[in-house]
């Protein structure tokens, strides 16, 4: 699972038009009283993907858009950008063979704990790997 949440960290934050648009912010630890908007790797789920006579993978990585931007534009923007980042492009994944980034889901979200004005977008990934 490490290894394919590293590479995703490293597509994110190598591009510039992503970094620009949260100012570099991309976590997978949320600093405290961290400015919005930013984007936390969040949590990942790992399955087996095996066949006869090799091993695979498929990991769910979940990637949260957070933002307080007044209505959903801002958080939607950033997240078309993390698809244009991930879907259907090749991974460089330490150790492993990348088979296929796919997306997955996504759900455009207010958080309702006061002052009730942060928008929440989390946007799941399926990464499909084996051992080479």
């Amino acid at each position: 699972m490490l290894p394919v949440i590293r590479a995703v960290y490293v597509r994110l934050t190598g591009d510039e038009e992503l970094t620009d648009m949260v100012s570099g912010r991309i976590f997978d630890h949320t600093p405290e009283d961290t400015p919005y908007p930013y984007i936390v790797v969040g949590e990942a789920i790992e399955s087996p993907d095996n066949w006869h006579g090799g091993f695979g993978r498929q990991t769910v990585l979940t990637l949260h858009v957070w933002s307080q931007y007044r209505g959903f534009t801002e958080a939607l923007r950033i997240a078309a950008r993390l698809m244009a980042l991930l879907d259907h492009t090749p991974l460089a994944v330490d150790g492993l063979a990348h088979i296929a980034t796919r997306y997955e889901s996504s759900e455009a979200l207010t958080d309702p704990e006061p002052p009730g004005n942060i928008r929440h977008v989390p946007i799941r990934f399926r990464v499909v790997t084996e051992q080479p």
